[in-house]
């Protein structure tokens, strides 16, 4: 007999309320993939940990998929693994750290209920990770800090805490406290629970620890526990802590006005579990999204999804080029019919497929929180909304930030035209790098516009790896671009300054570089009338 419509409904429902989808962000080096890897060694996702880089192993986390990441021990690109723990289904994406690719994190904690900022214990806040923090506070998604690295050398952690709090204009409270650092690290004080997980040699492996039940004002245990030393500073640190810091209050933290912060090492498998766990009981499932004038609940019957990430060639062996979805309502269901809001028309989203980095596995079903990939054969773009047939939903484009750095780039070998033309504009369409045409040269040379230098080293090491190509790169001196947008201006007969660039995006609309502000100032006052918009969001 089959299902009624009520038992689907209650079945989706309590398929909604067990996921989690989260964002890790942090500075290089913090220890971010690290985090990520213990994460998934904890929910059986692989067996076994291993250095994320190194000379004494050439292993490398599963998050770090794509040829140039495991040479230069960096993520570039965002991750998406998913895992079962404890009764949860975790969607975890795992964002690049380096400043040269902020623009692909950004986009991602737009697909995030929640995000795990990952601080380095000896550095504190660092510049990445403040903007990133920005980003999470626009959107109000609850952030959790796991300050990492405690096993070294350490900043005093009020002085951490104190930080948080006045870069971010955000509330903390520490649910654990550390016991000392580097070679005097002793554990961490779970403070509303009274007991210590105490650190010892053993944690680099697969451990799980358990907390030893201790009130801190039982001196004998705790003497035997951590000694006493250690022991009388925590005791005066509690009680400091207890009263100046900010009460524990969940509605706040679920709306991004209060961070936990976790204190451990994820490289030794520290904490980790400890703060997996609790993370998991703190943080919210699926959130609501704006479309339009009103909000759409995730338990909404109706499937509705955006494009947040497009990536081509994860697979070396078929070419592919898949994008990523993140379901914000409903149920999807392979095989049946959606429909694509920005081109009009129905579609069928073929393979539909869950990651494991590069590993996927196809799927029948997947719910509001989930992140599929689904096969693109070029129909769709960053920001693009698909649902229901006679659904009207339309999802708020996604912001991308405007290039700062620019080069021509030109084939070398003109046998090669077609792999040139079609590598450039593939990894275009992926939103990491931007393609401009200067009208009247063709296809064998394009200028490229990156948000930072290091993503002409990913497109040099992508077009010789994946499609073939050599090409010569000459640096321009440009920093700043702006679209034309009168209708009617005629982008040949503009008084210009002899170093200004007229070019035209993949859609053929007309956008001027400039080398500074000067230039731009110049072009307004030279030509009366004209507008010159920002390069700033998708349309």
């Amino acid at each position: 007999m089959p299902d009624t419509k009520q038992e689907i409904q209650t079945d989706m429902d309590q398929e909604i309320r067990r996921r989690r989808t989260f964002a890790i962000i942090s500075h290089p080096d913090a220890g971010k993939t690290t985090l990520t890897e213990k994460f998934l060694l904890y929910g059986g996702a692989i067996q076994s940990a291993g250095a994320v880089k190194g000379k004494a192993s050439d292993r490398h986390a599963t998050s770090d998929w794509m040829e140039i990441e495991k040479k230069r021990g960096i993520s570039v690109t965002s991750s998406v693994l998913q895992f079962e723990y404890n009764g949860f289904c975790i969607n975890i994406l795992d964002t690049p750290g380096h400043q040269d690719f902020s623009e692909d994190t950004y986009r991602t904690l737009m697909a995030a209920d929640s995000a795990v900022m990952v601080i380095d214990g000896a550095k504190g806040i660092e510049p990445q990770t403040r903007k990133l923090f920005k980003v999470c506070a626009m959107r109000h998604i609850p952030i959790f800090t796991f300050i990492n690295k405690m096993d070294r050398e350490a900043r005093d952690p009020f002085d951490l805490v104190d930080e948080l709090e006045k870069e971010f204009g955000i509330g903390t409270y520490c649910v654990n406290w550390p016991i000392g650092c580097g070679a005097g690290f002793k554990g961490v004080y779970e403070r509303d629970r009274h007991s210590i997980l105490a650190f010892g040699e053993t944690h680099a492996g697969r451990r799980r620890i358990e907390g030893v039940a201790c009130d801190i004002s039982d001196t004998e245990k705790m003497d035997a526990l951590i000694g006493s030393y250690a022991r009388e500073e925590l005791v005066s640190q509690i009680e400091l802590l207890d009263g100046a810091s900010f009460d524990f209050d969940l509605d706040k933290v679920r709306n991004g006005r209060l961070s936990p912060v976790f204190f451990g090492s994820a490289l030794n498998n520290f904490g980790v579990e400890a703060f997996l766990q609790r993370f998991l009981e703190m943080t919210t499932p699926p959130l609501e999204h704006v479309s339009g004038d009103r909000l759409v609940s995730p338990f909404d019957p109706d499937f509705t999804a955006f494009v947040f990430k497009i990536q081509a060639n994860m697979n070396k062996a078929h070419r592919d080029r898949i994008a990523f979805l993140r379901i914000c309502s409903g149920r999807f269901e392979r095989g049946r019919e959606y429909y694509h809001v920005q081109a009009g028309r129905p579609v069928k989203l073929s393979q539909p497929q869950q990651m494991m980095a590069q590993e996927r596995e196809i799927i029948d079903t997947a719910y509001a929180g989930d992140i599929i990939g689904v096969f693109d054969p070029g129909i769709f773009s960053i920001g693009d909304t698909v649902c229901e047939k006679g659904e009207q939903v339309t999802y708020a484009g996604i912001p991308t930030f405007a290039p700062e750095h620019f080069a021509v780039v030109e084939q070398i070998d003109s046998m090669k035209r077609k792999q040139f033309a079609k590598g450039v504009t593939e990894i275009a369409q992926e939103g990491a790098i931007q393609i401009f045409f200067e009208p009247g040269t063709g296809m064998e040379r394009v200028v490229v516009g990156v948000v930072g230098q290091l993503q002409f080293d990913v497109l040099q090491f992508r077009m010789e790896s994946e499609y073939g190509v050599r090409y010569n790169k000459r640096d321009l001196p440009h920093q700043l671009i702006r679209y034309i947008k009168n209708q009617d201006v005629n982008p040949a007969d503009l008084k210009l300054m002899q170093t200004t660039r007229w070019v035209q995006d993949v859609r053929g609309r007309d956008l001027l570089i400039f080398v500074g502000q000067y230039e731009i100032d110049w072009a307004l006052d030279k030509n009366p009338g004209l507008v010159l918009t920002e390069f700033n969001q998708n349309t």
